[in-house]
């Protein structure tokens, strides 16, 4: 005789949790399919989103993207441009530029190469103190001259150290050949090639070259590591020619030197003029400076007196007082003429 048995909660429990089991068995494909899906087409839109992203780059925002780009790296440099000639009424040369190099650091890009600033300071001929104190005053700035207007050959020289954040640059300087015999008249320039003083400032506009540009690529140390389109080319100045002779220029200066030095005068001045064209052939003054050496320069050296200081005419005033009163026809060379006291007045001057 059989008899039921009732099922125990124990059992009742672990039947349900079979099922559940079963159930979670037959379910788990779907939901790892699910996430599959879920995960995929997340990259699917981040892909389409990222593609979306550099075709607009690509083409919308392409110009300023390259012109961003390009500021990282790409420089403007400009390409001096010298001065034009000043030349004699034969064509010899009273100026002329003369090609030179700047020495230049970017303190900032001088690094672990301050070490070799010793090679640099013996390639100049600068004081090593001095250029270190000099590379910490400006240890934040980006342009520094270590020395301006050096040959070319030193140029050269420094170029080949190859120490990261020294450079050069090309300028000009300008060259005198008469020295102080024309510098009155001539004039003369600045470290920086600008006119200063006579014909230079005064026709400056066209002996003044204009600088050109080109386009280079830096790397991260500033050194140009190409060369890329020329932008605009560098045009020299225009030559200009006086009326005056320098042989003339040259002896009219020796002779008042020596006249200077014999009357022990404070100071002394001589033009030469043509008499038929009133061209000026010389035009010289005393004390005077070399121009190519401006150690000894003083303002009052600079001053041209023979067009700038005020002279009382004198007896240079004579030969055209007599020259008029013959042309007259009332006077001859031998007729007697009273200049009794001597002296007249006019007004309050004698």
């Amino acid at each position: 005789m059989s008899r039921a048995v009732k099922p125990s909660r124990r059992d009742t429990h672990d039947t349900g949790m079979s099922r559940i089991a079963a159930l979670r068995a037959r379910l788990a494909p779907m939901f790892v399919d699910w996430r599959i899906v879920l995960v995929m087409s997340l990259f699917f839109l981040l892909a389409n989103v990222m593609l979306w992203r550099a075709v607009y780059l690509k083409i919308a925002e392409r110009e300023f993207l390259e012109k961003q780009g390009g500021m990282r790296y790409e420089r403007v440099q400009e390409i001096a441009a010298h001065r034009g000639r000043i030349l004699d009424r034969n064509g010899e040369p009273l100026a002329v530029s003369t090609p030179m190099e700047s020495v230049w650091v970017n303190p900032r890009d001088l690094g672990a190469s301050v070490d070799r600033l010793p090679e640099l300071a013996q390639v100049l001929g600068v004081d090593l103190g001095k250029l270190k104190t000099q590379v910490l005053r400006h240890a934040d700035k980006r342009f520094m001259y270590v020395k301006r207007q050096v040959t070319p050959e030193v140029g050269a020289a420094v170029r080949a150290l190859r120490i990261s954040g020294v450079n050069t640059r090309r300028e000009y300087r300008r060259f005198y050949p008469t020295g102080e015999a024309t510098v009155h008249v001539l004039g003369f320039t600045n470290l920086d090639d600008e006119a200063l003083e006579g014909i230079e400032r005064t026709y400056d506009d066209w002996l003044r070259g204009e600088p050109g540009a080109r386009r280079i690529i830096k790397d991260l140390h500033g050194k140009v590591i190409e060369t890329g389109e020329l932008i605009r080319e560098a045009r020299p100045g225009n030559d200009l020619t006086l009326s005056i002779d320098r042989r003339l220029q040259y002896l009219a200066y020796r002779e008042l030197k020596a006249a200077v030095q014999a009357n022990m005068a404070k100071a002394g001045s001589a033009v030469l003029l043509d008499v038929r064209t009133g061209e000026i052939l010389a035009m010289v003054n005393q004390p005077s400076f070399n121009p190519n050496d401006r150690s000894s320069l003083r303002p009052n050296l600079a001053r041209n007196r023979a067009l700038i200081d005020n002279f009382e005419p004198g007896s240079t005033m004579k030969p055209f007082s007599v020259a008029a009163a013959m042309d007259s026809g009332k006077y001859t060379s031998t007729t007697p003429i009273d200049t009794h006291p001597g002296y007249m007045r006019v007004d309050r001057f004698t």
